[in-house]
């Protein structure tokens, strides 16, 4: 989890980031006096939560918070201020909470429990995924996937791109081979792709990441830390990675953006 901390009072700030960290000693927290510099962190490089004191000079936290929502609707705002008159101002920007000053550790933790966007822990991912330009699969320590054949890379990206529905053979087929008959040779031939592709997961412990019922294939989407899914998500740190290039050496794969 990435938590953003505003507030243009030094002790304040020092005070709040040491609070959060307590809470949560696994989560990057970043701690900001101005507020243009957090925006452009969390522009380019995403956020999951930010922690926003209402009362500043310059631009406000309700006002950093609208561009927050901007760069990512689904950003969770969590407002810290001294003054209750602004709690009204707060709530119409749909925060996900909102923290009177003192801060305390039991305040914090009862809001990072109960975000208004839950964030999906990807921790325990079996794969990493990258779709953005070339269509890639690393292990989680960032060691590339080895796949014995092309084609069964390509099977699972193609697998990636349906995003956990099923697949049947034929579906499978149809886009990799275009307009080839869909007959006992290539029936047998995309039966060995497949059995290549499980053998290639099993060695890196993954094999979970496939489901196979009759005749059908599909990911398990819980399994995998992916740049397309978590674009779907409106993650902004995977918006800003998308470049206009997407499984960039596979002709059928279209991007489909369906928030």
């Amino acid at each position: 989890m990435k938590i953003l901390c505003l507030d243009d009072e030094p002790l304040a700030l020092k005070m709040l980031k040491l609070t959060i960290e307590k809470v949560r000693p696994d989560a990057q927290v970043i701690a900001f006096s101005k507020q243009r510099e957090l925006i452009s962190e969390a522009e380019a490089n995403g956020c999951d939560v930010a922690f926003l004191d209402i009362h500043m000079r310059g631009m406000t936290g309700v006002e950093v918070a609208k561009k927050l929502k901007e760069i990512n609707p689904k950003m969770n705002i969590i407002f810290v201020t001294g003054f209750s008159e602004y709690k009204g101002d707060a709530m119409d920007m749909k925060a996900s909470g909102y923290i009177m000053k003192p801060v305390t550790k039991e305040e914090v933790a009862s809001e990072l429990e109960d975000l208004r966007f839950p964030i999906i822990p990807k921790k325990n991912s079996l794969l990493r995924v990258q779709c953005f330009g070339n269509f890639d699969v690393f292990t989680p320590d960032g060691a590339p996937v080895h796949f014995e054949r092309s084609r069964s890379k390509e099977i699972f990206a193609y697998l990636v791109h349906r995003r956990g529905s099923s697949c049947t053979t034929r579906e499978i087929a149809a886009a990799l081979f275009e307009d080839e008959p869909y007959d006992k040779k290539q029936q047998s031939y995309l039966q060995t792709l497949i059995s290549a592709m499980i053998k290639s997961l099993k060695k890196i412990g993954a094999e979970s990441a496939v489901v196979k019922s009759y005749n059908a294939l599909s990911v398990n989407v819980d399994t995998l830390d992916c740049d397309y899914y978590r674009f779907q998500e409106l993650d902004s740190g995977a918006v800003n990675a998308y470049q206009n290039e997407y499984m960039s050496q596979y002709y059928w794969a279209d991007f489909l953006y369906d928030i």
